[in-house]
């Protein structure tokens, strides 16, 4: 083979194994030409999308260059939301379904949104999550999580594994071994893992052990150190990790997909080339780049870097063309799963009927329920994690409105608290004299300013209801309390129809 085959042969394997996302609502020249010349997958954001035929217009754009070529998502219809960034999920996530805790539902929530998926053009979703969120003050799971019990989100990894598949989507399970019991958001920092490896077992594994022997086509790694499996390196680096643990240990046959190589946990430490390498050479077979680096001269950077490692000898050729067989195969099977059933873009209201299961009601729910007036609505909003789009709604205030007309709301953030400290008196308290109150947090507990505006409203007014969006805290004494289990739109319009007389959820 000569140099020239070679190295175009070298840059066919590198474009092979990326999954990078780009700019725009219609696919650019560079990918285009980049599918031409390799590139086996590309992974779409809310940035792609403004309505469901456009998607299908621009997945159809994409497969007129290669009829296989993945089309990834991350859509974990929850809190993480692509498909409806611009206006809040219509399904539920992760933990109203545990929370729930029926696993049919939860396959046809999956399934609803497979369907969904399936007739926009996506061939593969980065989810479900499946960590077990063990810690509370997790900053980036939380209510993606379907609990804090392995046991259950293990059923229900394996229920919406399924409902996703059956639809024609191939699911991936993520973030591995499990980013549940952590402190710091791997968008920003390095998370360790400071368990033993029986602990590991027992608490981290079981969903993705479930979600294996469900057929999951992917698994995605976490970016945290796992220092009883490794050390020195973090789980997207660690051959320990991916190959001896996920691949040999776990029976784990499928594409390994790493998260996304340009947050700061892996790239601040290798660079983005750096990580790329790393991670292929670790065992990771496709490198997800994309959320904040959609740039033509970041895929040709990564693959410079893939190129030139293997050249050097610092990333074998055999296991650069092993990566790139599994991203064929995975793609061959992708397409297959797609083509076997019908596009069918209907869904109903599965999600909404699952939001209404997810509510809990607790305190004095009979004599303060249903508002005999118009409220007034006060939204408390935390900075959310850069998973969650800061453009996607939530909370109850415009649902209630359309429900109760009158009802007034305000949002304060918690830089409007601290600078103004006679923000609530004026602006919360003030309108809602003579009126209900209606408190909205989203993971009180989480957060300590939230916590005491939230403490200072309802000892002002004990009267005042609370819905937690969030994960649930500790009770109100005597307050009436409304859980939703995460703040898509779906758990808003629920929350608002308990407020305002409609279907209610269950008394906690």
């Amino acid at each position: 083979m000569s140099s020239t085959t070679h190295s175009k042969e070298l840059r066919r394997l590198a474009l092979s194994v990326l999954q990078p996302g780009f700019v725009g609502t219609e696919a650019p020249d560079w990918v285009l030409r980049a599918i031409g010349d390799g590139l086996s997958s590309v992974v779409l954001f809310s940035r792609n999308i403004v309505s469901a035929e456009q998607v299908a217009r621009l997945t159809s754009q994409l497969r007129a260059e290669n009829p296989s070529l993945i089309i990834a998502i991350d859509e974990e219809a929850g809190d993480v939301t692509r498909l409806e960034s611009a206006t809040g999920a219509t399904r539920p996530g992760n933990f109203a379904l545990g929370t729930v805790d029926d696993v049919e539902l939860t396959e046809a929530v999956a399934h609803d949104l497979g369907r969904q998926l399936r007739a926009a053009g996506v061939s593969l979703d980065y989810a479900p999550s499946v960590d077990v969120n063990s810690n509370p003050d997790n900053p980036i799971i939380g209510v993606r999580s379907f609990g804090a019990d392995p046991a259950r989100v293990a059923r229900h990894a394996t229920a919406w594994v399924q409902g996703l598949q059956s639809a024609g989507v191939a699911a991936c399970a993520k973030h591995f071994p499990g980013h549940g019991d952590v402190a710091v958001d791997s968008h920003h920092g390095l998370p360790s893992y400071d368990a033993s490896p029986d602990e590991i077992a027992a608490q981290a594994l079981p969903p993705f052990r479930a979600a294996v022997a469900a057929g999951v086509g992917a698994v995605m790694s976490g970016h945290l150190l796992v220092p009883a499996y490794d050390p020195d390196l973090p789980a997207t680096l660690s051959p320990r990790i991916l190959g001896d643990l996920l691949r040999k240990e776990l029976g784990f046959d499928g594409l390994i997909v790493t998260d996304a190589i340009e947050m700061g946990a892996v790239a601040d430490r290798y660079g983005l080339g750096g990580a790329t390498v790393r991670a292929v050479a670790a065992g990771a077979d496709a490198v997800c780049v994309g959320g904040e680096n959609a740039e033509e001269a970041t895929t040709a950077l990564l693959v410079e870097a893939l190129t030139g490692a293997a050249s050097r000898g610092e990333l074998t050729a055999e296991r650069l063309a092993e990566a790139a067989d599994r991203v064929r195969t995975f793609a061959d099977w992708s397409h297959q799963l797609g083509r076997t059933l019908p596009v069918d873009p209907v869904h109903g209201d599965i999600g909404f009927v699952a939001a209404r299961r997810a509510l809990r009601l607790r305190g004095a729910v009979d004599t303060a329920l249903p508002l005999t007036a118009p409220p007034h609505v006060v939204e408390l909003v935390p900075s959310t994690n850069l998973a969650i789009g800061n453009e996607t709604p939530w909370g109850v205030a415009a649902p209630l409105r359309e429900r109760l007309p009158g009802t007034t709301f305000v949002r304060l953030p918690h830089r409007q608290l601290a600078d103004r400290p006679a923000v609530l008196p004026d602006h919360a308290l003030a309108p809602a004299a003579g009126r209900p109150l209606v408190v909205v947090v989203r993971d009180a507990a989480r957060h300590a300013w939230m916590g005491r505006a939230l403490a200072y409203l309802t000892t002002a007014r004990p009267d005042a209801i609370v819905v937690e969006m969030g994960l649930p805290g500790d009770s109100l004494p005597g307050a009436v309390q409304i859980f939703t289990h995460g703040a898509t739109a779906a758990s808003g319009v629920a929350a608002a129809e308990a407020l305002a007389g409609g279907p209610a959820g269950r008394t906690a």
